[in-house]
């Protein structure tokens, strides 16, 4: 275990400033959800292996700028929207 500890507070320094905060959330969620069975179904799922169309890269892409501005929503915040 402390070797993996060890692993993990090396990565976390080599983590550039500028994606940090994408660092503390992820762990924030694994700390919440680390054994809920659907996400380790999710973690054992195969690669999706089919070429990434345009549309969907450009999808990802304002995403990505949209988290970045901050405009996502918390786990709390989608789970309120959805009623769960």
């Amino acid at each position: 275990v402390n070797s993996q500890r060890d692993e993990l507070r090396h990565l976390v320094e080599e983590i550039p400033d500028s994606k940090l905060k994408y660092a503390i959330r992820y762990l924030q969620f694994l700390q919440e959800h680390g054994e809920d069975e659907f996400m380790r179904k999710l973690a054992s799922a195969p690669l999706d292996d089919e070429q990434e169309t345009e549309e969907e890269r450009l999808g990802v892409e304002q995403a990505r700028l949209e988290l970045e501005a901050g405009d996502g929503l918390s786990t709390e915040e989608l789970k309120r929207e959805l009623g769960l």
